[in-house]
């Protein structure tokens, strides 16, 4: 199959699977004389299996690094992305029933319970533990991981606070006092979880506006939230440094 119909088959335009090509993550499997791209059942394997990546909010990045690692194992990799689907699938759910409720609130047809109006938003699955680990060391990770495990629901709704609180004031400046004394709480609270310098809370900012995982779920809660914490816990950190 050529390109077009690669596209046309996929979803996905003809710009897309050239970059692929020049990347080195879908290579066809051969190029005529005339320099038309051509695919194989096998090409469409692999451009499936990126996308069932890409799904689950990987980088192009990240999907080459597995899918080119020699044990990579596709059968193996269906069944995680299956079930992390299906995670999600059961996520999006319980998201998509809170606005079904919200909208019967705003109707004046119920009445919701303040927890009930954040059932959905779930911050305590951390798809992010690889770099964690990187970056601050087991023994800290561990240690949150702990604390998660412990965690009460009033935890969960202080951690679900302070998000909101933070949204309410992303239009202020970074700098601010305000700014400054709410990302505070949130520094002072990460260390009930783990251990977290200024240095590695700075670091965690810079992950929530670099990954779109992190901006994706941070911004739930108000958008554009991601780049004022990541800016604000700058300004922390450079403000606190032992």
């Amino acid at each position: 199959m050529k390109v077009k119909e690669i596209a046309e088959l996929a979803g996905v335009s003809v710009r897309t699977l050239h970059h692929y090509d020049e990347i080195g993550l879908l290579t066809p499997a051969k190029v005529t004389e005339a320099g038309y791209r051509v695919y194989s059942d096998k090409n469409l394997d692999t451009l499936q299996q990126i996308l069932f990546f890409k799904e689950l909010g990987f980088s192009l990045e990240k999907i080459k690094e597995i899918m080119h690692n020699p044990s990579f194992d596709r059968h193996q990799a269906l069944i995680s992305q299956r079930d992390m689907l299906y995670g999600k699938r059961d996520r999006l759910n319980r998201v998509i029933t809170t606005i079904e409720k919200t909208i019967q609130e705003s109707k004046g047809e119920i009445q919701m319970p303040n927890r009930d109006k954040f059932t959905g938003f779930d911050f305590s699955h951390n798809p992010y533990k690889k770099e964690a680990r990187e970056r601050w060391g087991d023994e800290t990770v561990n240690k949150s991981e702990e604390k998660v495990r412990n965690m009460t629901a009033y935890d969960e709704e202080k951690f679900n606070e302070i998000f909101r609180e933070l949204a309410h004031i992303r239009n202020v400046s970074p700098e601010s006092d305000a700014a400054q004394e709410k990302i505070g709480i949130w520094y002072r609270y990460l260390n009930e979880v783990g251990n977290y310098s200024p240095q590695a809370f700075e670091g965690l900012g810079h992950m929530y506006v670099n990954d779109e995982r992190f901006t994706e779920n941070i911004d739930q809660f108000g958008e554009g939230l991601a780049d004022f914490m990541a800016k604000a816990m700058s300004v922390y950190a450079a403000r606190n440094k032992n």
